[in-house]
């Protein structure tokens, strides 16, 4: 057992209110400007620098945030002046495993009161050699997962490309492999969607494409433990499922999905959230499921409803004034320019190849992210030790 012992905060560290600095008086650079929800713009001076460690100072100690290099920390944000010779990427952990801390701060916001936080008795390891090793350990588990973040984010990127490409640009592959449109492919005007297309290609509704999936079950008539998909899972503008629950955690009446079924947030289109799904589950009932009605509709509906365009028209769609939902009714005739089978074909194998890397990887985040938080708070006490 390693030497875990109650010690107060503020012989660990010494936090410090960060310094205002409104969006309008921001100017272009290269130092991030780090508040309670991570880094939320860039300035060109900083007020701190080295390792640093940054969480929010208003409700609880909620998120932390680690930074190397030169940053500006935002008012809204606390920050560690001085780590007291002790290793900042353990004190990062220690504070992540903390949990939601709140103090007493008398303003009309409630806060976290730095005086106070340096009061707290917190369970930490004083020999630095092996607060070295657990942030080591740790920190091998958060690149894997930040790794596969961004190569994710990449292939999102790259079939966007790849859509954007041929299906909106139309510089599809032509017989001889040059693109159609810049190559001076026939175009032909289309009154229904009042520009021009490549000859051949034919204008169908979304649900020629996928079909709307509908029908509720009672989360206790589901399998324990089966996936579950709530809105608040759902990442904005990025396609990649990061996070889901399972069954014991929805209370009210679902509706069931299957592998690589779209799944499109309704309430409030405008926020943006679309995913497809790595798996079978349940989903909320304010989630608009569409199947794709054959495979190879899949990366093109699917690019479809992640346009902004798409989004823009479930947004004037939407009924409702506090909570406006996108309406189906009026979603199933927007209009799609679809290739011949041999092409649409030739993008859905690119497409699935994506896909399938992308819901490896976040299946191995899942799992991995699981582990980190399992393993944090036993060697935050000392209940397991690094050789």
């Amino acid at each position: 057992m390693s030497n875990a012992t109650s010690i107060r905060l503020g012989d660990l560290i010494n936090l410090k209110r960060g310094y205002d600095l409104p969006e309008n008086k921001r100017r272009p650079g290269s130092y991030p400007v780090i508040s309670s929800a991570g880094v939320t713009g860039y300035h060109d001076e900083y007020m701190a620098e080295g390792q640093g460690v940054v969480t929010g100072r208003y409700g609880t100690l909620g998120e932390m945030y680690y930074v190397e290099g030169k940053y500006w920390p935002h008012n809204t944000a606390l920050y560690i002046t001085s780590f007291k010779g002790n290793d900042p990427k353990y004190i990062y952990y220690l504070l992540s495993c903390l949990g939601r801390i709140q103090t007493s701060d008398k303003s009309a916001v409630p806060g976290v009161n730095r005086n106070e936080m340096h009061e707290k008795c917190v369970p930490a390891i004083s020999d630095k050699n092996q607060q070295q090793k657990i942030a080591a350990v740790l920190s091998a588990l958060d690149a894997k997962i930040d790794c596969n973040k961004r190569i994710n984010a990449e292939l999102e990127a790259m079939a966007k490309a790849l859509y954007d490409c041929w299906f909106v640009q139309f510089d599809f592959p032509d017989a001889n492999g040059k693109p159609y449109k810049s190559s001076g492919g026939k175009m032909v005007y289309n009154a229904t969607l009042k520009r021009e297309i490549p000859m051949g290609w034919e204008v169908s509704n979304l649900s020629d494409l996928v079909d709307l999936i509908k029908g509720n079950v009672s989360p206790s008539d589901v399998a324990e433990n089966t996936p579950y998909v709530g809105l608040e899972h759902i990442g904005r503008k990025k396609i990649t499922l990061s996070d889901w629950g399972t069954s014991d955690s929805a209370a009210s009446d679902k509706t069931v999905f299957k592998r690589n079924d779209i799944l499109f947030g309704k309430i409030r289109p405008y926020f943006h959230k679309v995913t497809v799904a790595p798996f079978d589950g349940i989903t909320s009932t304010d989630t608009i499921i569409m199947r794709p009605k054959k495979v190879d509709f899949l990366g093109l509906a699917l690019e479809t409803v992640f346009a902004d365009e798409f989004v823009e028209a479930a947004t004037q769609s939407s009924t409702g004034s506090k909570m406006p939902r996108a309406d189906w009714s009026v979603l199933r005739h927007y209009k799609i320019p679809v290739p011949d089978t041999d092409l649409l074909n030739s993008f859905n194998s690119v497409f699935e190849k994506a896909l399938e890397k992308i819901y490896l990887s976040e299946t191995e985040n899942k799992k991995l992210i699981e582990l980190r938080d399992w393993l944090l708070p036993l060697l935050m006490n000392g209940q397991v030790t690094v050789a």
